[in-house]
């Protein structure tokens, strides 16, 4: 699989395990909408691939994800006009007034797509590094197992330092708990890898400089099982979680984001729709903690 410009996409072991590699190493693999765009892309083609039996996600460089972009150079030059402008600005709701725009072109580029990847009918494996950061949850919440290298953190800082109340596929509660998760929304508080593995969140954890080959191993391990029970186990837990509202709560907790950012384009006229931070930088000391599982 070629022809990406912000990711890389190889197959091995005969193509039965699809590696998927978020390829913008000197952002921290920052989500702009032509990296967003070709991964759904590249899952696309990986799900209609039979001799694809695991998908793995994973981030080039020192980190997995820092989230969404939203300061390069090419993050604006995308949406700016001219030669490097990406087309999806043009649709889906692009060309309508602020709010309208706004929540149509995240519903359909950081909402609709995470929902797709749960729900891919492959079993998919996030392998992950470094800081993970707000968006970059996202991306790693929708895969079925996690995978972390030691050193690894976990935050979602788009409370303390946007003024909205999460991302927008809001899989906090379920992930962390409700006490936790408003805990952590509230503080802008990293946890690290240890923790997140105790909590339930991560499923393994790997020795520093052996994420990639120990990941490919446990995707060996996965690719092993016949593809009907392997799919049938992940609907079964998927179909559960779902009757307890998974799939209702992310819809209503997408509204109230697209309320906050409704909120800060009215309050401060301001069209990026985030709050402009007071003087000085963060409500908080813009300073953030790591919670351990030393700590009580």
């Amino acid at each position: 699989m070629s022809g990406y410009q912000w990711i890389t996409c190889e197959t091995v072991d005969e193509g039965r395990i699809c590696v998927i590699s978020l390829d913008r190493p000197r952002q921290r693999n920052a989500q702009h909408r032509g990296l967003l765009v070709e991964l759904g892309e590249a899952m696309r083609r990986a799900e209609e691939d039979d001799d694809v039996r695991v998908v793995v996600l994973r981030g080039n460089g020192p980190s997995f994800s820092a989230g969404h972009d939203i300061g390069s150079r090419e993050g604006r030059a995308e949406r700016a006009d001219g030669p490097e402008r990406h087309p999806s600005f043009d649709l889906n709701g692009a060309t309508k007034e602020p709010v309208e725009r706004n929540w149509r072109q995240e519903w359909h580029y950081f909402f609709e797509n995470t929902r797709r990847w749960r729900d891919l009918q492959k079993i998919t494996v996030a392998s992950v590094q470094g800081p993970v950061v707000s968006a970059g949850l996202m991306l790693m919440w929708a895969c079925d197992l996690i995978v972390a290298e030691e050193g690894a953190t976990f935050s979602d800082v788009v409370g303390t330092r946007m003024g909205m109340p999460g991302v927008e596929y809001f899989a906090h509660p379920w992930e962390l708990g409700p006490r936790r998760a408003k805990e952590l929304l509230l503080t802008g508080d990293k946890i690290d890898a240890v923790t997140a593995y105790e909590w339930g969140m991560v499923s393994r954890v790997f020795p520093a400089g052996t994420l990639q080959e120990r990941t490919l191993t446990f995707a060996r391990r996965i690719a092993e099982l016949p593809t009907t029970a392997a799919l049938l186990i992940k609907e079964s837990v998927n179909q559960a979680v779902d009757a307890q509202g998974f799939q209702v709560a992310l819809k209503a907790a997408f509204t109230l984001h697209e309320l906050g950012h409704a909120h800060w384009m009215v309050s401060q006229n301001n069209s990026r729709a985030i709050v402009r931070l007071p003087p000085g930088g963060l409500w908080s000391t813009g300073e953030t903690t790591t919670r351990s599982r030393d700590e009580v």
